[in-house]
């Protein structure tokens, strides 16, 4: 039944739209004995998967949509709080689709937005990895993100997300679609909270096309990362050219650059592998400049690919 949510309302423009789900998830962590164990729950379309302990300490914890995809009006809220010294790593089972809303129904033709709200709050010494699978926007699809961060003075926060702006594979665009995200890190400090970062884009109409937007290209990526503490003037340097140096064999346009306490890297361009190879490179990087174990690939993560290997063989043609 969760799974025909979507495809009814994708399929049929007369029909009344059922009723929006607001789905939720709520979890904490905690550090016990050198091991991060969660706490928490979930409430329908999504579901909480088995969790697994990695190498470098975080807690894997795997979400499942059980929807079948997001519709205009659905509502996801996932919070997260993380204990001192925890460490967990966020991830989706599968992509997310939404569904176009755009002209499907009487009482909304405008369309209506699908939404998903991310509330992070971490303590000292702590560590979120939030790495969902790719995001696919259907024609006609509209899609808003807002996402909150509290980060103790030395906690670590890293997301990365890769967004495919209409089924190009099937012939299709965005068309009158969008997506829209916020992202708002603050970090407490001597003298109260600072944003870190306040990261607001909106990529629909003209920005699709305009060469300041996705320039006719379908796949767009963001990784962000807030460190712990500022990096040295030369480990940031090498960091980035590390960055840079591992765009290599990789199709696309892709930027990183430093804030003020970590980095962030963008991607454009046709390929979502492409942008997830490079964000999944630069993970790794990112765990070894913390002197952290290499990441492990989640489990749930269905692709025969190898997007660290280029790491380990520095000598491949671009």
């Amino acid at each position: 039944m969760a799974a025909e949510h979507g495809l009814m309302h994708a399929a049929t423009e007369s029909a009344p739209a059922p009723a929006p789900w607001r789905g939720s998830a709520s979890l904490r962590f905690e550090q016990h004995r050198g091991q991060t164990r969660h706490q928490g729950g979930a409430r329908s379309p999504l579901k909480l998967q088995r969790a697994f302990a990695q190498a470098s300490g975080h807690c894997e914890l795997p979400l499942l949509h059980t929807a079948g995809g997001l519709v205009g009006g659905d509502q996801l809220r996932i919070e997260a709080s993380l204990g001192a010294g925890s460490r967990a790593l966020l991830t989706s089972v599968a992509a997310q689709k939404v569904y176009g809303s755009i002209g499907r129904s009487r009482s909304h033709p405008a369309g209506r937005w699908a939404q998903q709200q991310l509330v992070f709050a971490l303590d000292s010494g702590s560590d979120l990895e939030w790495l969902p699978q790719e995001l696919v926007l259907y024609a006609g699809a509209l899609y808003d993100q807002q996402a909150t961060v509290e980060l103790a003075t030395d906690a670590s926060f890293l997301a990365a997300e890769v967004v495919r702006l209409g089924r190009t594979a099937a012939g299709e665009g965005l068309e009158q679609g969008c997506w829209r995200s916020s992202l708002e890190i603050r970090r407490q400090g001597p003298s109260g909270p600072r944003f870190e970062l306040v990261d607001r884009l909106e990529l629909g109409g003209a920005a699709l096309e305009g060469e300041h937007g996705l320039a006719g290209e379908p796949v767009f990526g963001s990784l962000v990362w807030a460190a712990p503490q500022p990096l040295a003037a030369e480990a940031l340097a090498a960091l980035l050219a590390a960055a840079r140096d591992a765009r290599r064999g990789l199709e696309g346009a892709m930027a990183c650059g430093a804030l003020e306490q970590g980095l962030v890297a963008r991607y454009r361009g046709g390929s979502s592998q492409a942008a997830r190879f490079w964000f999944s490179r630069l993970w790794a990087l990112i765990r070894a400049e913390r002197g952290q174990a290499a990441p492990e690939l989640p489990r749930v993560w269905p692709f025969q690919e190898q997007p660290l290997a280029a790491l380990a063989a520095p000598n491949c043609s671009a």
